[in-house]
């Protein structure tokens, strides 16, 4: 049995960020990162980040994942478990999990679900043929091994991550036959849109996918345009000829421990799905217990980071640790949270949080 005062499940910004808040107020912090190397999605973000320098704006993804590793491995109270998988949280507080090909059992006071969340996909003819991807793992295969998954791409979806992803294959040298979103307008910043459309790539809004074909793997996709009523216009169809159909959907939360741990989950479309209901300072409805980062509602990874410190700092004050500063640091946190959300892109989040509200959440 491996005891600990904080035990975070998920390496990613948030668990990362989470872990240096509370090992820098003095807990022993234990992270388990199921990859081979934490970091999570920032590890394959090329991309250059926007909001404050303390948001690390201009910094790339991959950059701000490795400073959060080193700082990780630089303080010697946090200790971190790659290849190691969260199995299940039990009602005497004991977590397992599998790594290293054993069973493992852990003891934790205090624990950080931070597990983030997981690609979308969407149901259409023939969507299991190989060569169709999620946005996430068409940036692993290039960003973090190298390989272009194809020559052609349909990119589906046109949010910052359909967008993004979609300038990072241009830069890879495939080309994109075009990228269709379903919604009559675009969903990422303007800023990505623009360097797309300016290289001649199409983007259709209120366009969708209504088949992929092909013999062993993908060789085109029908494409339609959309009514008033999200319904297919008849005679719209066309038909694109490509190796690669890349799904950029939107992402749901890992909730799954959560819900194993029997906290209380409410349904709210704004923030992506089903999360836990949790107080102003991310704990749970069972004590101890506390969220970060997507897992409690898809935003950025600049929010992930904040909430992954405000979580760390609530779990190791509840524990004793810096109990004369934590209440500041705990009074930043949710000032530069609601900077974040001020934008128009945080509009979402914030209708999310007043609805998990409104459903009997305790979020403030």
């Amino acid at each position: 049995m491996k005891e600990t005062e904080i035990l975070i499940v998920g390496g990613g910004p948030a668990g990362l960020s989470a872990a240096s808040a509370a090992a820098n107020l003095g807990a022993s912090v234990l992270v388990l990162e199921r990859d081979g190397k934490p970091g999570g999605q920032l590890i394959k973000q090329t991309h250059k980040f926007f909001g404050s320098k303390k948001q690390y704006a201009g910094d790339r993804g991959y950059q701000i994942g490795d400073l959060l590793i080193e700082q990780c491995g630089n303080n010697p109270n946090i200790e971190v478990w790659t290849d190691t998988t969260a199995l299940g949280i039990y009602e005497d507080g004991v977590v397992t999990a599998e790594g290293q090909a054993k069973h493992l059992k852990i003891n934790p006071k205090k624990i950080i679900v931070a597990t983030g969340a997981s690609e979308k996909m969407i149901a259409f003819p023939n969507n299991d043929l190989p060569g169709i991807y999620g946005a996430g793992a068409v940036q692993t295969l290039m960003n973090v091994h190298g390989i272009v998954p194809g020559k052609r791409v349909l990119m589906i979806g046109a949010g910052n991550i359909g967008l993004i992803v979609s300038y990072q294959l241009m830069q890879a040298g495939v080309e994109i036959a075009a990228i269709i979103e379903a919604a009559p307008t675009i969903g990422g910043y303007l800023v990505h849109a623009s360097k797309i459309r300016r290289s001649g790539v199409p983007i259709l809004t209120s366009h969708t996918i209504t088949e992929a074909y092909g013999d062993e793997s993908v060789e085109g996709a029908i494409i339609c345009k959309l009514d008033e009523s999200w319904q297919p216009v008849l005679g719209s169809e066309q038909d694109l000829k490509v190796d690669v159909i890349c799904l950029a959907v939107g992402l749901s939360p890992l909730t799954e421990l959560c819900f194993q741990a029997d906290c209380q989950m409410k349904y709210v479309s704004e923030l992506s799905g089903h999360v836990p209901v949790r107080s102003e300072y991310l704990e749970t409805t069972r004590p101890g217990l506390y969220v970060a980062g997507d897992v409690s509602g898809v935003e950025e990874a600049s929010s992930a980071m904040v909430e992954g410190r405000l979580a760390g700092i609530s779990a190791a004050c509840s524990l004793g640790y810096g109990e004369d500063i934590a209440p500041k640091l705990q009074a930043d946190a949710l000032a530069e949270l609601r900077e974040l959300r001020a934008g128009p892109a945080g509009q979402k989040t914030l209708r999310g949080i007043i609805n998990l509200m409104d459903k009997g959440g305790a979020v403030c």
